[in-house]
């Protein structure tokens, strides 16, 4: 399912050659009003990483991902997936956006909302078959959510809504997966739930490009991180690339807000 056709979206460095890397960008620049958002960015994912964009408010990170999905427009640059364009890919691609830009009054239940991640595939003037239902139905379950499957959007909690767009995240059985701030304001269970999720992603050669706030959980999580504050400040495996200089060239003084949680991570590595 492509992310400008969702009903739910409120739009507002390697060997490998361009054609086999999930995702690659060049001098890309998004301005609003005129005010540049993100400018120069150069930026090569390789496959079956997952990759942490990492930096502060206002750094660009969700900018970015909505401008590789054509969700909103660029001022320049190119974006290639797989070596072409994401209209040209965009059944190998899933979303999973920012709860706040989802409209959870929409009257469809958690099933419908999953089933939706088969559109791609189906196409949106064919009824959803049996087996895309138990797909969906599967998807539920692996979440906690079979007992959900029939509730309306609304009547979820928060971390129940958050997996039952995970679970869609899985049906559509994507190559490269972006999520917006997937781990905001969820409760442990669904925290552990999203992890295994990008695990088993990953397992299956899946890439995953993930905007995260929690510097603590870098290293516990993610293998590749790209640390953005308006531009790339630093890209490569998390081993290398997560280090005090780097988060203080992409923090500035606001590094300092962080938890002595999150700066004893960085430190004692």
């Amino acid at each position: 399912m492509s992310p400008e056709s969702d009903p739910f979206i409120q739009v507002e460095q390697t060997g490998s050659s361009s054609k086999s890397l999930p995702l690659k960008i060049r001098d890309l620049t998004v301005a609003y009003h005129r005010k540049p958002v993100i400018w120069d960015i150069d930026l090569s994912i390789p496959e079956g990483k997952l990759v942490s964009i990492v930096g502060p408010n206002g750094a660009g990170k969700s900018t970015l991902i909505k401008a590789c999905l054509d969700l909103i427009p660029r001022t320049s640059g190119e974006v290639s997936i797989y070596g072409q364009s994401y209209k040209k890919r965009r059944k190998r691609v899933g979303y999973v956006p920012q709860r706040e830009s989802v409209d959870w009054d929409f009257p469809v239940s958690a099933l419908d909302v999953v089933a939706m991640g088969t559109y791609g595939k189906l196409g949106w003037f064919r009824r959803v078959s049996k087996r895309s239902k138990a797909l969906s139905m599967e998807a539920l379950e692996r979440v906690g959510l079979a007992d959900y499957a029939h509730r309306q959007i609304s009547q979820l909690s928060g971390g129940q809504q958050q997996r039952t767009f995970l679970a869609r995240a899985l049906v559509q059985d994507a190559d490269i997966y972006f999520m917006d701030e997937p781990f905001a304001a969820v409760d442990a269970a669904t925290e552990r739930a999203i992890v295994e999720l990008l695990k088993e992603l990953q397992k299956r050669g899946k890439t995953v490009l993930v905007v995260h706030h929690d510097l603590a959980t870098v290293p516990q999580y993610f293998d590749w991180t790209v640390l953005l504050n308006m531009r790339v400040v630093a890209v490569g495996p998390t081993n290398e690339v997560f280090t005090q200089e780097n988060l203080r060239r992409t923090y500035g003084g606001k590094l300092t807000l962080f938890t002595q949680a999150a700066n004893k991570v960085v430190q004692s590595r």
